[in-house]
């Protein structure tokens, strides 16, 4: 299991090794994208409670080891600026079977945006920036 806060590019490719045991990796990456309600999003900033942050996610890796036949997790998170286009999140499950994979994935995912405290700044093409409220980081 691998569960890291990075501040340089997330590498996507490294996150795809799988074992000979395994028949599926579930790959998610969540990337910058130019727009959020309806407004131009120019760059983003992720800041993180560190301390906190990475324990949390080590529960969500162990989670879905426990409840899904799964043999490998792997979630990375990048801190910093970012521009559009840029990986923010990857969460990578590899296991026997895609069902698994998919559905400790889905978790994975939805429980770290739920849970861990990492907090997005959005910067905006009129000059205006705000955090956008953790309810709406889906």
């Amino acid at each position: 299991m691998t569960v890291r806060l990075v501040r340089e590019p997330i590498d996507v490719a490294a996150l795809q090794a799988t074992s000979p045991a395994d028949g599926a990796l579930c790959l998610f990456v969540g990337v910058v994208r130019d727009h959020n309600g309806g407004r131009p999003v120019r760059r983003l900033e992720y800041e993180a409670y560190e301390e906190m942050a990475l324990p949390l996610m080590e529960k969500i890796g162990a989670d879905c080891r426990e409840r899904w036949r799964v043999t490998d997790v792997r979630i990375v998170h990048r801190l910093g600026p970012l521009a559009i286009g840029e990986a923010s999140v990857a969460v990578a499950i590899a296991s026997s079977h895609r069902r698994e994979a998919f559905e400790a994935c889905r978790y994975a995912i939805d429980t770290l945006k739920a849970t861990v405290p990492i907090w997005k700044k959005e910067f905006y093409a009129d000059g205006d920036a705000a955090f956008v409220e953790p309810g709406l980081l889906k």
